[in-house]
């Protein structure tokens, strides 16, 4: 009974600390690469992200263009934030959603009824 009463705590520990382990959230503080694809050509922006456990916050900046605030969270190896801007159209929202995957991250950007696929690398 000892050795069952054994086993079953051995057992429970070993799939807490799997299931706390695939819970955390990936690393993804620092600078990245971001490349999608424009109305017309392909978009490269940099994007710096600080990471406060599963929160997010940084900016994203286009080479020509005004830095925008990044708001958002991490949850394991999934990623998703808000990016607000100012055009001369009015405010513009573009949510991002991906999944990380050691130095990269790929996924979808939507802004309104739009999808577009993005990736980032981060930066060396």
């Amino acid at each position: 009974m000892k050795r069952k009463m054994i086993t079953v705590a051995s057992a429970a520990l070993l799939f807490a600390a799997t299931a706390s382990a695939q819970g955390a959230p990936a690393n993804v503080a620092g600078s990245w690469q971001v490349s999608m694809q424009g109305q017309s050509a392909a978009v490269s922006q940099t994007l710096s992200i600080e990471q406060k456990g599963g929160a997010i916050s940084g900016t994203i900046r286009a080479q020509h263009g005004n830095p925008a605030e990044v708001r958002g969270t991490v949850s394991g190896k999934n990623i998703a934030f808000t990016v607000k801007r100012q055009t001369p159209d009015g405010e513009v929202i573009q949510q991002f959603a991906g999944t990380v995957s050691a130095n990269s991250i790929a996924g979808t950007v939507t802004q309104g009824q739009f999808h577009v696929n993005w990736t980032a690398a981060r930066a060396k």
